[in-house]
Parts: structure tokens; C-alpha cells; sequence
């Protein structure tokens, strides 16, 4: 975002931070300065957890790791490997658009090395605070916390590295050593274990509800609806739909309307919005409170020029676009086409023309911003790093858990759960201005819960996974060169390199 919300002020001071920077989201980037643990009533671990968020999205400091959960690592990994989008639209980037759109994985790929190094590094971070947590035997309520806050993202990581990986070292453990870090891999059923024990913890812990000057951090809601993912992997079915179930009846979330709203700044944080990577730029802030994510894929036009908006690594496929039902208010809030209209303010547009480019033809609505948002932040100097930076990252909405408890749902099947699972698909589509889906056969239930959910989140780096995961991988993404051994991408040699007891996957 760039302007500054009035959210978190209080926090701010309690943690000891500058009075300048109270008032934004800058909570989740800095630890108590000059403050003791007597000082201050929060849990004693409450500086390194809150670096955690930070730390997953970017910073300027050691250790760097938003270039390998925002960056075009994590992009690449996570949204060219799909039929949804390709990196075509950067002349210099053909090696990335061998690599993961046309699937010629390579094992010395520097964005696989730094996805694999930055997310054990992020690991680091979370074993170290709760490597503390037990040394200091800390048990009160806000520790408590604090605790569930860095397992939930010590999970995150884990949910990335299994599903990028496979097996992968399993460290739960602060290194002291760089040698403490040489284990063997774990097989992903161990992996699952941790995540899974590590999200339940934080369920039970973790809030309802933050009071309002919290805004943002995690909930319970948002490590049930993670949990409930992570058991659709898995195959857990009846499980995930108890979760789902679970955050549905909380009654804290609801689909915000219109769509078109949720990914511009003004919909950030929404009731919609159950976990977001927050980010933030205006100028003078030292880069620190900034995000690759909106820049890597903003509309790369005429450098310097008001087009100027970012990298384009990660745009629309015709696929995509073919995809969309005729009237589906989702598709003029997800794409942009190079000398057409952005449709105005009532789809999210700025009543503004796009230049007709050579380098793609469409373009990513979902991180879309105009120059003169740069300008009002102070930010419009040419190639200033400023493009798109302030773009939050969502990555848990409710329309999650509505598609995923149908998902299970309709798996587990039965007369009741059926109908249980069209009325979560219905409400998806009422959203987006769709007509209602009348009784459907279990199959042709589980068809359409697949097309909500490509069309739903699309731009938003779910559908390699949910192809893998469904087993469509091949079928769909065989003719970009996809088989089976392309689930997961084999180790880095980078990785391998550091750790002689690594072995490479099977496949590979």
C-alpha cells in the first residue's frame, strides 16, 4: 500500500518502536529497542516473532528471505509451472520460460537454489524463537502465542518446501553449527507430521479475533484454514471439511463484494481476508517494509515511462482467458489486455487505455496500480525499485474455505454433503455475479468445484498445485512438456553442494 493506515499504534509504542513510524504496518518488522521483558506486557518472544513477518515477505537485512516467498524464485516455482501463466513477457528471461513453462527443470537453476536457501534460512528464524521459547520455559498467555505464531510459519515454509521437494531435511531444531544443518532428508509423510502437528498447535492457540490495532496477525482462523488445505493434500477429507466447517461457522469472514475490491489497496485486510503478507511504500522508508510480489508482475512497459510498472514475470495465458463463463465479473478483475480499455473504476480499472505491447498480450489485474499512485508516494522517479512494491499478498481468502469444504465434501459424497458442497459453489458464483448450479451428479460436482476454483483464484499461485494434487497435472500440462517427475523439482546443486548427506530425488 501507499498510504499509511491508522492500525497498530499501540503496538508500536508498547514494542519501544520510533514515534514516527506509529500508525502502520510497520508492527511486524522490528524488535523491542531499549525495553525490557518487565517493561513491556506482551510475551518475551514478542520482538523475533513479530520480525517473522517481515522476514517471509522482504527486507533490506539479513537474512533476505522475501526473495524466496515474494521474489520471482517463488513465483516461478509457484505460477509459470500452471496452464494459467507464463513468463514471456521479459526478453531476457527466455531461460525461465524454458525452465518452469515448458517444464526443462535444470538442477543448477539459481532461483530453485535461492527458493530451497531462503526458505531453510526462514526455518532458522522460527527454531531460533522457539529454541528460545523453551530455554526461557516461557508459558504465559502472549508467549503462548508467540510460540503458535512462529510454528504457523514455520509451517508455511515446510508447506512450500514438501510440495516444491518432496523429501526434504526435516529441522526442528536451532543449529548452532552449520554441521547441525547436514541431515538427510526426511520422507514427506514426516514433513506432513510437522506441519500438521505444528498447525494444530496454533489453532488451539492462537486468537479468534485481534483487537483492532493488531489487525493482520494470525488467528485461529487462519491455521484451521491452512490445516484444512494441507489435509486435502493429504486426502484427509473428512477432516478438512470439519475444519472448514469450523471457520465457516465462526462467522468472522465473509466473500467481499465486489471481487474486483479485494486486491486493490482499499481492500486489504478485508472481511473476506483471513491471512495476508502485508507490505508497504511510500518514500523515505529505507526499503524495508517493501515486496518483490506486485513488482515481479506489474505491467513492464516503455522504462521510465507511466507503463513503466514492473517486471511482467507472471501474465495471463489465452487458457486462462478461454476459461472464464460469459459474464463472470472475475475475468475483467483478473486481466488486463495490452491496447484495451482497464474497465474502469466499477472493475477495478483507473478509466485508463493500456498501450498495445509486443512483449504479452495480457496482463495480471490482480497487482495492477497506476503511475500516479508512485507519484502521490513520492515514488516516480525512473527505475527507483518502486514499481508495485506495495502490493499485500493474499494468501488465505474465504473463498478458500468455501471451495475447499466442497472440494471434500463432494469427495466424501453422500446426499447431504452434496448438497452442502453446491450451496458453497453457488455462494462463489453468486459473488461473481453467475447464475445458480442446479442438482449435479457427484462427478459433475467435482468438475465444477475445479472450475470455480482455477477461475477464483487465478493469478494466485494455486493451480500447478491443485493439478498435481488432483492428478490432472499430466493430462493438462502434457503438451508443455509435463510428466510425472515434474511434480517436484529435483534439489539444487547448491544445496546438494552444502550438504554432503542430501541425495537427489529419485526421479532426478
Amino acid at each position: 500500500m501507499v498510504r499509511t493506515k491508522n492500525i497498530l499504534r499501540t503496538a508500536v509504542i508498547v514494542l519501544g518502536f520510533s514515534a514516527t513510524l506509529a500508525g502502520c504496518k510497520k508492527f511486524l518488522d522490528r524488535a523491542p529497542l531499549s525495553v525490557t521483558v518487565d517493561d513491556i506486557k506482551v510475551g518475551a518472544l514478542e520482538g523475533k516473532v513479530l520480525g517473522l513477518y517481515g522476514a517471509v515477505r522482504n527486507s533490506k537485512s539479513d537474512p533476505y528471505c522475501g526473495d524466496g516467498f515474494e521474489g520471482i524464485a517463488w513465483i516461478g516455482m509457484n505460477g509459470f509451472r500452471s496452464d494459467d501463466a507464463e513468463i514471456v513477457a521479459d526478453p531476457g528471461a527466455t531461460a525461465w520460460h524454458q525452465t518452469y513453462d515448458n517444464f526443462q527443470y535444470t538442477k543448477d537453476d539459481w532461483g530453485a537454489g535461492l527458493y530451497w536457501d531462503k526458505h531453510f534460512v526462514f526455518v532458522g528464524l522460527c527454531n531460533d524463537a522457539l529454541d528460545e521459547a523453551e530455554k526461557g520455559g516461557y508459558s504465559d498467555p502472549a508467549s503462548l502465542i508467540n510460540i503458535a505464531e512462529a510454528k504457523f510459519f514455520r509451517a508455511y515454509a515446510y508447506f512450500d518446501l514438501v510440495r516444491t521437494y518432496g523429501a526434504v531435511p526435516l529441522i526442528d531444531f536451532k543449529i548452532n553449527d552449520p554441521k547441525d544443518g547436514q541431515v538427510e532428508k526426511s520422507d514427506t509423510a514426516a514433513v506432513y507430521d510437522l506441519i500438521r502437528a505444528d498447525l494444530t498447535e496454533a489453532a488451539a492457540v492462537l486468537p479468534l479475533v485481534w483487537e483492532a490495532k493488531y489487525i493482520g496477525r494470525l488467528t485461529s482462523g487462519a491455521a484451521k484454514t491452512f490445516l484444512a488445505k494441507v489435509d486435502l493434500y493429504q486426502k484427509q477429507y473428512d477432516m478438512a471439511l470439519s475444519l472448514c466447517r469450523e471457520v465457516i461457522n465462526s462467522g468472522q469472514y465473509r466473500l467481499h463484494k465486489p471481487y474486483y475490491e479485494i486486491f486493490r489497496t482499499q481492500g486489504e485486510l478485508n472481511d473476506e481476508s483471513i491471512f495476508e503478507i502485508q507490505a508497504y511504500k511510500v518514500a523515505g522508508d529505507g526499503d524495508t517494509y517493501w515486496s518483490r510480489l506486485g513488482q515481479a508482475q506489474g505491467i513492464r512497459g516503455a522504462s521510465g515511462g507511466p507503463w513503466d510498472l514492473g517486471w511482467g514475470w507472471n501474465t495471463p495465458t489465452e487458457a486462462l482467458v478461454a476459461s472464464y463463463e460469459k459474464d463472470d465479473a472475475r475475468k475483467a478483475a483478473t486481466i488486463l489486455e495490452s491496447g484495451k480499455s482497464d474497465g474502469g473504476p466499477s472493475t477495478g480499472g483507473y478509466g485508463q487505455t493500456l498501450p498495445v505491447m509486443s512483449n504479452a498480450k495480457y496482463w495480471n489485474k490482480k497487482v495492477y496500480n497506476q503511475y500516479s499512485d508512485y507519484l502521490a508516494a513520492g515514488l516516480g522517479t525512473p527505475n527507483n525499485e518502486a514499481q508495485n512494491t506495495w502490493v499485500n499478498h493474499r494468501v488465505f481468502r474465504y473463498a478458500d474455505v468455501l471451495l475447499m469444504a466442497a472440494e471434500a465434501a463432494t469427495i466424501i459424497g453422500g446426499d447431504a454433503n452434496l448438497a452442502e458442497a453446491l450451496g458453497y459453489v453457488n455462494q462463489v458464483r453468486d459473488r461473481a455475479d453467475l447464475p445458480e448450479l442446479g442438482p449435479l451428479t457427484q462427478s459433475d460436482l467435482l468438475k465444477a468445484v475445479k472450475q470455480e476454483r482455477r477461475v477464483e483464484f487465478a493469478m494466485e499461485f494455486e493451480r500447478f498445485f491443485d493439478l498435481v494434487r488432483w492428478g490432472d497435472a499430466q493430462t493438462v500440462l502434457g503438451n508443455n512438456g509435463y510428466t510425472n517427475k515434474h511434480r517436484y523439482y529435483p534439489i539444487p546443486v547448491s544445496a546438494m553442494n552444502a550438504n554432503p548427506n542430501l541425495t537427489q530425488n529419485p526421479e532426478w
